[in-house]
Order: structure tokens, then C-alpha cells, then sequence
């Protein structure tokens, strides 16, 4: 009977194993017929996506548009950005290694992983005709997606990869020392070395840029487009995520000066749900009761702050209010919710 046992324990460790490599996501399955714990932890890594409940749009009574916030540093929101992961430097013998928890990732670390894999379609927060001139912000209409050519990804499109490097991380100051010629049969050997333009000018070659790859620690909020709703069909108030967004500091490359806050790229949430949906997030009242990441956003398990609802100028509302006024602005947004769903259902 042990037998039996110890054979079918070592069946389902490496169909876990399996299903963790499918998935890409940490399973308490080290290694065949080794479990980190009493049991494997399959329920999240293997569960299928609860789909939203069908809406007709003759059932929409009343529906409002809020643009939200989430602040990585306030306690509630820490099972979204932590554990850190980290990205160690290449040597000349070891290449670069993005080291990741073993049993859980923050969010960003799924998000930058299915990203890479293809699984996630970004889209650019701005026209990227206008080239980050920081003009046509409107990356939460899903108006810019970029993508790898058909039937490659991040690792196998050369192409694709040099454009997700200015989205996936931050350029580096440029660099003041020239490329050295190192052809001895050169007349410049040892010398800057230069290279002849289309119109015939020749300039000195600089190395490029360094490029710095972004990790947990820094994406510092999150942006969420919503819609909330009332249901006549359902009779409740309901709230669909629309977009989710990772924002990062704004960091001048030459003097390294903190500008301010950009949006790195927009993701379409319900596509999202599908990744999001088999990933843990921490627990700490229960090690045993561990949700998804789309548990945590289908229960509203974090704090935002709204920074924008539709209006008549389509304006944020760091445009006319500041400071305390400004959080007692989205408070009022709250507020008016939750009265139209007063007013609507008491009788």
C-alpha cells in the first residue's frame, strides 16, 4: 500500500512539475518526489479563470469611468510588490541571471515574465509616432500594441527585443569615452574610432547606452482603469477593471534626478486574468489559504486612490485640486458611487 502511495505521490509531483513549467510560475515541487511542505500546492497553479457574468447593455442603467491609483508603499498593497526579484550583472563567463522567489512572485515579476514569453500583448502609453515627446498620452485606450512578428517572441525577434528594452527597463546616461579602433591594418588603430554619415560628415562611435532592465523594487505604482456600472438584470453595482498599468520613477539618464512618475506600458486587464489567475499571492493570516493575484483584484484586496473619473474636459484631477484637496476630491468620487447605489435601490 505504501508502494501505491509513494508512486502515485510521485505521479502528481511531476504533473505539477509539468504544469509548472507550462505556466512558468513557482510550485512547492522542487525536484521529482520532493514537496516543500505537507501537500502540493496545485489549487492556483492549475485552476481555471472564473469568466465575468454577461452584460447587455440595455441592462446598464447608469455607468461611471474612474482611473485609480495603487501606491506600492502603503502595507495593504505589499503582497502586490513583494518578494523582489533581481537581476544579477554578466560576467564574461556567466551570462545575466533574473533571479526570481522560488515559491512566489510579486506582480510585476508575472507580469514581466508573460510579457517576455508573448503571453501579454503591451501597449504603448503614447502614439509612438511622437516618439516619448510625452504628448498623446492615451495608452489606456489600447490605441498602440507592440508586437513581436508573427510566431516569435521576446527571445527569438532581435527586432521585437530592442523595442521592448524601452519599455522593460530604463537607458542609462550616454557614454563619453569613444570606441577605440582595434584593427592594427587601420590607419586609426588606437585611435576614436569614426564612421562616415549618408551626407558625408564623419563622426566619432560612442558604446550604447547601458540599458537597465526594471525589477520589482522599481515599479512603484500601479494605474487601473475601471467601469463601474449598475445591473438592472442583476440588481447590483458592479466594477470591471479595464486596464492595469505599472508605473515606474521618471529618472533623468544624464544628471540621475527623479522628474516625476511615467507610465511604462498599459495591459488589457481581462486578458491579464487568464495569467494572473494561476499565480499566488501572499497570505499573512494563512500559509494554507493563498489566492490568485485575480482573486486579490476580483475582491479588491488593495487600496487605490482615484486620480480621474469621465468628465466633460477629460481632466485628471491634479489639474484643479492639490495636495489634501486633491485626496478629498477622489473621495468624493467614492462617495458618489455609493450614493447613486442608494439612491437607486432604496425604495
Amino acid at each position: 500500500m505504501k508502494n501505491v502511495l509513494l508512486g502515485a505521490l510521485l505521479i502528481m509531483s511531476s504533473a505539477v512539475m509539468a504544469q509548472n513549467e507550462e505556466l512558468n510560475g513557482p510550485v512547492n515541487v522542487p525536484s521529482e518526489g520532493i514537496i516543500d511542505g505537507v501537500y502540493i500546492k496545485e489549487h492556483v497553479p492549475t485552476k481555471r479563470m472564473i469568466p465575468y457574468e454577461h452584460v447587455r447593455e440595455a441592462d446598464v442603467i447608469w455607468s461611471t469611468r474612474v482611473w485609480r491609483s495603487i501606491d506600492l508603499r502603503e502595507k495593504l498593497n505589499h503582497p502586490l510588490y513583494y518578494p523582489l526579484d533581481d537581476i544579477v550583472a554578466s560576467y564574461d563567463t556567466v551570462p545575466e541571471v533574473w533571479v526570481k522567489n522560488e515559491s512566489r512572485w510579486s506582480l510585476w515579476t508575472v507580469i514581466r515574465q508573460h510579457v517576455m514569453n508573448g503571453d501579454l500583448t503591451i501597449f504603448s502609453p503614447f502614439d509612438p509616432v511622437l516618439d516619448g515627446t510625452g504628448r498623446g498620452l492615451d495608452g489606456d485606450q489600447f490605441k498602440y500594441p507592440i508586437k513581436p512578428a508573427p510566431g516569435m517572441n521576446y527571445q527569438t525577434d532581435p527586432e521585437f527585443k530592442e523595442t521592448m528594452k524601452f519599455y522593460l527597463g530604463r537607458v542609462g546616461p550616454e557614454s563619453t569615452d569613444c570606441l577605440i579602433d582595434e584593427d592594427p591594418n587601420s590607419d586609426m588603430f588606437g585611435e576614436c574610432l569614426e564612421r562616415e554619415l549618408p551626407d558625408g560628415t564623419i563622426e566619432i562611435v560612442y558604446p550604447d547606452p547601458e540599458w537597465f532592465p526594471y525589477k520589482s523594487e522599481d515599479i512603484v505604482q500601479y494605474r487601473l482603469k475601471e467601469e463601474w456600472f449598475i445591473d438592472k438584470e442583476r440588481s447590483v453595482l458592479d466594477v470591471r477593471i479595464i486596464g492595469i498599468a505599472p508605473v515606474v520613477k521618471k529618472i533623468d539618464p544624464n544628471s540621475n534626478q527623479i522628474k516625476g512618475y511615467t507610465e511604462a506600458f498599459w495591459l488589457y486587464f481581462p486578458h491579464c486574468r487568464f495569467v494572473f489567475n494561476n499565480y499566488f499571492v501572499y497570505n499573512d493570516k494563512n500559509d494554507a489559504q493563498w489566492m490568485s493575484f485575480d482573486d486579490l483584484f476580483w475582491k479588491r484586496k488593495f487600496n487605490a486612490v482615484a486620480y480621474k473619473k469621465s468628465n466633460n474636459y477629460d481632466r485628471n484631477i491634479e489639474t484643479y485640486r492639490s495636495g489634501v484637496d486633491a485626496l478629498y476630491e477622489a473621495e468624493k468620487i467614492n462617495n458618489d458611487i455609493r450614493n447613486i447605489e442608494h439612491d437607486v435601490w432604496s425604495f
